[in-house]
């Protein structure tokens, strides 16, 4: 038998092969794991009740749109108090109508 014959003849060892697809379907099996574990947890902030939605008119003409309980009164002035500033409104008329 020459070489080339033996070289056929011998059983070819797929060990390497098989590891190799073994560990890929592993790592995929886990990366789909984690995705599947990251979509069931979410935190969600709670939800303000900031009232119907309100059209304050301005004296100078101008409109401001917000929600009615972000609009206080205090000492006989009209004040919006948003999540940053606060804005003094006095002099406006406040209409309840829904804006988009």
């Amino acid at each position: 038998m020459t070489r080339s014959e033996m070289h056929m003849v011998k059983p070819k060892s797929k060990f390497l092969l098989m590891s190799i697809i073994l560990l890929g379907c592993i790592a995929a099996l886990f990366t789909a794991l984690y995705f599947y574990s990251q979509s069931l947890i979410t935190i969600e902030a709670p939800k303000k009740d900031l009232g119907e939605k309100i059209i304050i008119q301005l004296p100078s003409g101008k409109s401001v749109f917000t929600y009615e309980n972000l609009v206080v009164k205090e000492d006989g002035k009209l004040f919006y108090k948003g999540e940053l500033n606060t804005l003094d409104l006095t002099g406006g008329i406040i209409v309840y109508e829904e804006w988009e």
